[in-house]
């Protein structure tokens, strides 16, 4: 249930997974099974999973083969609602729409919930209107129920919001980097009416990596990641409790998008929500410089797609 106060949606969750969404991770380095038959078990047995847990919203992206296997997994009926994302403007606008109409095809949908753009930059560029107006008519034409666009802090979230006036935006915001609770960016949105997507949840996983594994990037953070670690163990508190607790008790946050490999990391994941939430000071537990983990987290992307 959603309440209006002072001109800022919140949302009052009963359950910590209601807030919960799922970006499913399809890299065979994530526990999925060597044959192929096996994979789409595991898939199947982490949707029904995530459906009996109470979770409703299932987040995708374009590459790979992950939109046809979610196609071919889905429980019946489905509870899910499901986000996409669009492809790059590179190749112009008339591939863009055509790239989402294919995503619900392969996906076995008749219409998604929301359609993303994926990057800000396609609409902050010289074809962004059109690009937007492809968007809104997909929606129109009843494709798609809301839009929005994927956005990272340096983007200016707010302004492409009050420029664009989107149904969701979704962007980085975790236990690491606290720029859009503190800034004030999530008010601004909520005060638009825009249902704020919190992503990166995880920071990419680096508040669970040791130093020797860390991105080049984040080296010069491992002193700041070690003390984070160190006075969330002197709290007796787990890693992954602390950072789902941040962002699931942000009021302003409509979703927290998590990504899960496999029913077993879900099952954590899930305990860990519906743990009560650890009394921490939480400006303590960010980083002094977070903008790194934006750069770190566009460089693990672009790796993980090549």
């Amino acid at each position: 249930m959603r309440f209006k106060v002072a001109g800022v949606n919140l949302n009052r969750a009963q359950s910590p997974v209601e807030k919960l969404a799922v970006a499913i991770v399809h890299e065979p380095t994530r526990a999925s099974p060597p044959h192929a038959g096996a994979r789409e078990e595991a898939l199947r047995f982490l949707l029904q999973t995530a459906g009996d847990a109470g979770v409703t919203l299932i987040a995708t992206q374009p590459g790979g083969d992950g939109e046809r296997l979610l196609g071919q997994a889905w429980p019946f009926p489905s509870p899910f609602q499901v986000s996409v994302r669009t492809v790059s403007i590179a190749d112009g606008v008339d591939r863009v729409e055509a790239r989402a109409r294919r995503s619900l095809e392969r996906l076995g949908l008749p219409r998604g919930d929301v359609l993303l753009a994926s990057s800000a930059c396609d609409l902050a560029g010289a074809e962004g209107r059109a690009l937007w107006d492809r968007m809104v008519a997909l929606k129109e034409r009843g494709l798609f129920k809301r839009i929005g666009f994927c956005a990272t802090m340096e983007d200016g979230p707010a302004l492409l919001a009050r420029r664009f006036q989107p149904d969701v935006v979704q962007l980085p915001c975790n236990l690491l980097d606290q720029r859009a609770h503190r800034t004030g960016v999530l008010d601004e949105l909520a005060a638009l009416d825009v249902e704020i997507h919190a992503s990166s949840v995880f920071a990419d996983g680096v508040l669970f990596m040791s130093g020797d594994i860390l991105p080049a990037e984040m080296a010069g953070q491992a002193h700041q990641l070690s003390r984070i670690r160190r006075r969330l163990a002197e709290a007796r508190v787990d890693p992954m409790q602390a950072t789902l607790a941040y962002t699931l008790n942000l009021p302003q946050v409509t979703a927290v998008v998590a990504s899960v490999a496999s029913a077993a990391e879900l099952r954590a994941m899930l305990a860990a929500a519906h743990a009560p939430a650890p009394a921490l000071d939480w400006e303590a537990l960010q980083l002094e410089q977070p903008a790194v983990l934006t750069t770190a987290g566009a460089r693990n992307r672009i790796s993980s797609a090549a």
